[in-house]
């Protein structure tokens, strides 16, 4: 059994919770007076398709789930609720809630999505520093209980916040990780079901670099039913998906008036626990450490990562074109330059 601690029990932290219960109530239970392994859901406050996905994580084994969050009330709150939930769909599942951060020492994956959410006119980058701070003091709390563990930073801006989590902690690169870019990928490929009326199924989106402004959707490694979409529509059609792929995020944040997305990266985030647990050495969009491959070096970037029950187990290079290349170097050093004004 993995022990999966979720820092943040805001929209985020808490819709992963939700999504993992809600799962669990579609498997098949014993009828009468059968045993029913309970599922242990604890919350700290911040693909596959998700059915598949997060089912599939249930359907190994019991989980432990610890929310944890420093406003006081909120992460017992949420935990209660979610304990309602569960006995609305008939689940035994144990689920708890505190501000205690030494209860993460008996965890073994932690999920970071604690944090300010983005505001309308708001960028990712302009929640840098508002979110460093939080981050910084979360961090030495993850060293200080949760040392060697994997830790998935959901974050935002996330490169930048798995950067500042990973040099705090000391933690081996390998076991810190972003989510960022799948999230990016699946909303490429809902733009692309959505222009050419196909089943998303079929669809392998490619996007890499950061997850902001300065992502880089790769047509040339997206497909649909095995043929590059550079074969299937023209130049004018992919840079409008691109566009609306980069803005998608800012899009949801000005209709909704207030926060920011929620299921998307709820459902990304329980993809990638999902490859952790039943190490699938699956290969996703992380945000991932690189020493040297796509010629940068010592910085988290979003790129194709193969993930097992060990964290990130090999960084996968891809195949670009002239300017994917240039555009993803270009976004590394916006990375890096603004993570050079954090002094960490």
């Amino acid at each position: 059994m993995r022990k999966i601690a979720i820092i943040g029990a805001g929209n985020v932290g808490g819709q992963i919770a939700a999504f993992l219960i809600h799962s669990a109530a579609f498997k098949p239970r014993p009828l009468g007076r059968g045993k029913v392994t309970p599922l242990s859901v604890s919350i700290l406050s911040k693909p596959q398709s998700l059915d598949r996905g997060v089912e599939g994580l249930i359907k190994e084994g019991p989980v432990d789930l610890l929310l944890l969050d420093v406003v006081k009330g909120l992460a017992k709150g949420k935990a209660l609720d979610l304990e309602d939930c569960a006995s609305v769909l008939r689940q035994d599942c144990v689920i708890n809630g505190s501000e205690d951060f030494s209860l993460l020492k008996d965890r073994d994956i932690v999920v970071l999505t604690a944090g300010l959410a983005r505001k309308p006119g708001m960028s990712r980058d302009d929640l840098l520093k508002k979110n460093s701070e939080i981050i910084k003091d979360i961090s030495l709390k993850i060293k200080e209980y949760a040392s060697g563990k994997i830790v998935l930073v959901i974050t935002n801006p996330v490169d930048l916040m798995t950067c500042l989590t990973a040099r705090i902690t000391g933690f081996p690169k390998n076991k810190v990780f972003g989510m960022g870019v799948s999230l990016d990928s699946a909303r490429f490929a809902n733009l692309i079901r959505q222009e050419l009326k196909v089943p998303v199924t079929g669809i392998e989106a490619v996007v890499i670099g950061s997850h902001g402004q300065a992502m880089v959707p790769a047509p040339n490694q997206t497909q649909v039913s095995g043929v590059r979409i550079e074969r299937l529509v023209g130049e004018g059609i992919i840079a409008k998906l691109a566009r609306e792929t980069v803005e998608r995020g800012a899009s949801i944040v000005a209709h909704l008036g207030s926060g920011s997305a929620y299921y998307g990266p709820a459902a990304a985030a329980c993809d990638i626990i999902k490859a952790i647990i039943k190490d699938e050495k699956r290969v996703i969009g992380i945000c991932a450490y690189l020493d040297g491959q796509y010629t940068i070096k010592d910085l988290y970037l979003g790129v194709p990562a193969r993930v097992g029950k060990q964290g990130v187990e090999e960084v996968i290079e891809i195949e670009l074109s002239e300017n994917e290349k240039k555009q993803l170097v270009s976004s590394a050093e916006s990375i890096r330059g603004q993570l050079d004004n954090l002094n960490v």
